[in-house]
């Protein structure tokens, strides 16, 4: 079996799947707060307009909805086909939150959303108005606990490893629950979400009012969806900074791959820079990639050019406008303190203690087997005193430490501009919508049309978000516990990459039904929309 070929097309089916589910999921949470917000202006001022485009945004989050169901259980089940290692020496855990969601969002979700499609004329407003945020908050429940299981994978807490079994074992559920990674994932991640289906719900708007069609539901629908879009986009960027400063203190390689710094210089052993100058953030460069091999005399400065922001990324990693944020040869050579006075060990180091634990975990299969008690608690002892450095015992290479820097370095900055556009586009629309009639606001075509631009510049953004927190990770599943190689299934490469080959196919068909069957309903519009509904009810009550 060639492994590395196996490796290459488990990662690529995965990707696949999580890129085309991830397509769907933050559109269902924005557009889900977005005609809730809509049903709610319907329920206070009893104006059957607002009946109308309630219901015609529910019928686009409904087309969304159905196909992001549909990936997300492919790629739950994944974990079993594709990665069988990593589903059993961390299934106690990772099972957990997977399992609430299923049991508690999940059916609240569909439970539901019956009655917010088809409850319409046959329940009271105030109930179907909540139901339609009950379907709402429930598939944000949902995005929690999938949250929380990835955030464990990139900050694993709240576990004990049991060498009799060679699972890890829960040891305490709420701090998994409520680990600094996974509160800020799951805002950052939700709230960036209300920024795409606020930026896909104003490009609709737009849309409209450049073809002179359906202009009072554009105008009065952008007035509520834009102020929401910017109080979003705002919080985005609080939450991105907390996101920041907590993958400087768990994961510092991911952080030095985003900003390609390879060497920081040294350090005191106060986590300061020895020579008491912040380190700058780049704001944007232009990578020189024959200048970017780990641990090069000449890989020092690895940009043909770079623009920085000074002491940013000191503030970013540790709050301090001197701290110390290491680079790649830094956490590979080891030898830096950190901000609480630890000095770091080397990759060498590391790798040296992880083939220690892996072993003391052989010794102790064979005490277990031979039931000495005694000597099965001094390998114990050993795997619990290098169990920290476990994963590295499976690194080859420590070159393969260090993630994609280029795809991290540009993935950033994308999702970072793109952030900051939307920003400006939704504050000019808040104020020229406060500030300018309906008919002055409608003749700001250039605007418009950047709003409609905006539109797939959203989803490239979140991808690229996507990118950054998982590629990041590299070569671990599981932070310096699990890398990779040692978590994916035996099975024969020629039958990932033809599952790979239907699943790529099969995904690409339900993507191009999906943006053919939203396409349709928007030129529809929602006007259309409603007198297809008031049609069907008048055919059952005549009946």
């Amino acid at each position: 079996m060639n492994v590395d070929a196996l490796l290459l097309w488990s990662r690529l089916q995965f990707a696949l799947t999580a890129c085309y589910h991830w397509l769907f999921v933050p559109l269902t949470l924005g557009l889900g707060v977005i005609m809730s917000i809509a049903e709610t202006k319907y329920y206070r001022t009893n104006r059957p307009e607002w009946k109308r485009w309630a219901m015609f945004w529910q019928k686009l989050f409904g087309i969304n909805f159905a196909i992001g169901v549909a990936t997300g259980l492919i790629l739950e089940f994944e974990f079993g086909t594709n990665w069988s290692n990593y589903s059993w020496l961390v299934g106690d855990i990772f099972g957990a939150p997977l399992a609430i969601e299923g049991i508690l969002a999940f059916f609240m979700e569909a439970t539901f959303i019956a009655v917010m499609f088809f409850g319409w004329n046959k329940v009271s407003r105030g109930f179907h108005l909540a139901s339609t945020w009950l379907t709402v908050i429930g598939a944000t429940i949902s995005a929690v606990w999938i949250l929380v299981a990835n955030a464990w994978m990139q900050d694993p807490v709240g576990m004990t490893f049991n060498p009799a079994t060679v699972r890890s074992e829960m040891a305490d559920f709420w701090a998994v629950a409520f680990s600094s990674s996974a509160v800020n994932k799951f805002w950052h991640t939700t709230i960036s979400s209300w920024v795409l289906g606020s930026v896909f719900a104003l490009g609709i708007c737009a849309i409209y009012i450049l073809r002179g069609k359906h202009k009072e539901f554009a105008l009065a629908n952008s007035r509520i969806i834009a102020p929401f879009g910017l109080v979003a986009a705002l919080l985005t960027v609080f939450t991105g900074d907390t996101s920041g400063y907590n993958v400087a203190q768990r994961q510092p390689m991911k952080l030095a791959a985003m900003e390609a710094l390879y060497d920081a210089g040294e350090s005191t052993p106060e986590g300061k820079t020895a020579d008491g100058k912040g380190l700058g953030l780049s704001a944007i460069g232009l990578l020189d990639c024959d200048k970017l091999t780990p641990l090069a005399e000449e890989n020092q400065d690895p940009f043909v050019f770079n623009i920085k922001m000074p002491s940013m990324l000191s503030w970013l990693g540790t709050r301090s406008t001197d701290g110390y944020v290491p680079g790649i040869n830094n956490i590979l050579e080891g030898g830096y303190y950190d901000q609480n006075g630890n000095q770091a060990l080397s990759a060498d180091e590391r790798m040296r203690r992880g083939k220690v634990a892996i072993e003391a975990l052989a010794a102790y299969g064979e005490a277990q087997k031979a039931g000495d008690a005694a000597e099965m608690e001094r390998q114990n002892a050993i795997i619990q005193e290098n169990f920290d450095h476990f994963g590295y015992g499976y690194v080859q290479d420590k070159a393969d430490l260090v993630p994609n820097v280029p795809l991290m370095y540009y993935a950033f900055r994308i999702m970072v501009g793109c952030g900051f556009l939307f920003i400006l586009v939704l504050l000019l629309i808040s104020i020229l919508q406060r500030k300018k009639s309906a008919e002055e606001f409608a003749r700001y075509r250039w605007l418009h049309i950047i709003t409609v631009i905006c539109i797939p510049l959203a989803w490239i953004a979140s991808q690229a978000g996507w990118v950054v927190a998982e590629m990041g990770r590299q070569p671990w599943a599981i932070q310096d516990m699990l890398p990779l190689n040692a978590a994916v299934s035996k099975l024969a490469p020629a039958n990932v990459m033809t599952t790979f080959i239907i699943f790529a196919v099969l995904f690409t068909i339900l993507l191009i039904a999906e943006v053919s069957i939203m396409v349709k309903a928007i030129k529809h519009g929602p006007e259309s929309h409603l007198n297809d509904v008031e049609q069907l009810f008048s055919k059952r009550e005549s009946k």
